[in-house]
């Protein structure tokens, strides 16, 4: 039986904080960005039942699942954070972009001697170039690559922390994808999702695929605890989603690539109840 999977933004970086921001390289979480993992740690119901944590090799992904899912991890002596590359986010900008292995390594296990597994992150994994390039077709695919990944595990509940971007390709879901700076979900925000049943063979853009999609559908107890009572939007709803998701980035100045936003207009950002976001 495929697991059921618990996805997470990250806390709050650096990078959020400001457009500016934006130049720094693989951001640390901020004072409230612990502060969010220490309400997640203590108001997340499924600590018990998780038994897989994975996490994107940012530094901000990995803080945020190493302080946020510290029972899990006291509980499993043996367990460890993987850092999955494909999990990454999806601009090529300083703040998205991670840092070497040698520096991973150094910080996580030689100097803190923390939980982490970074048997995946190779040395290629932060080059924005070719499975991790700033392009829809490139994150589609390792996106469908991890969703794989993931349903063919062992485990029943695993939990993946990522990114804002990256959370609706991942999981298809392209409601509400301007909500927030280049997402609609906020940080530390966690929803539940199962597997389809159904079987798709293409993609969101009608590409078709050399096998099964691996569809994520959210549960309705994730939906109802985040105030969506409505019908889940339909595969072909999400089509149009998708479409009205890249423009509405395109409109804030987030273009996938360096690039592509210096020759846009970059507006500030915005405030949502006090926070940049």
């Amino acid at each position: 039986m495929a697991p059921i999977i618990h996805l997470v933004r990250h806390a709050q970086g650096e990078h959020n904080l400001s457009t500016a921001n934006h130049v720094i390289h693989d951001p640390l979480l901020t004072d409230l960005g612990n502060e969010q993992c220490r309400q997640l740690c203590e108001n997340f119901p499924y600590h018990l039942q998780v038994d897989l944590i994975t996490a994107s090799p940012l530094r901000r992904t990995l803080y945020t699942a190493l302080h946020s899912f510290k029972p899990v991890l006291d509980a499993n002596k043996d367990l460890k954070v993987i850092a999955l590359p494909d999990v990454q986010e999806t601009s090529d900008v300083p703040c998205d972009t991670g840092s070497d292995p040698e520096v991973l390594q150094r910080e996580f296990h030689e100097e803190k001697g923390l939980p982490v597994d970074l048997s995946l992150v190779h040395a290629e994994w932060n080059n924005k170039s070719g499975r991790y390039a700033p392009t829809n077709e490139a994150i589609k695919k390792r996106a469908r690559a991890a969703r794989r990944w993931l349903k063919a595990r062992p485990e029943k509940e695993i939990i993946v922390v990522t990114h804002g971007g990256f959370l609706h390709y991942f999981t298809e879901d392209w409601e509400d994808s301007s909500h927030y700076q280049g997402t609609g979900w906020a940080n530390t925000e966690y929803r539940t999702y199962e597997f389809s049943t159904d079987i798709h063979t293409d993609d969101l853009e009608g590409y078709e695929l050399d096998g099964e999609n691996a569809t994520l559908i959210e549960t309705i107890e994730s939906r109802n605890r985040r105030g969506k009572d409505g019908p889940i939007p339909t595969r072909d709803q999400q089509r149009s989603l998708y479409k009205l998701g890249l423009q509405g980035w395109d409109g804030q100045g987030l273009q996938l690539s360096t690039e592509e936003r210096e020759a846009a207009v970059v507006p500030e950002g915005k405030e949502v109840e006090g926070l940049r976001v």
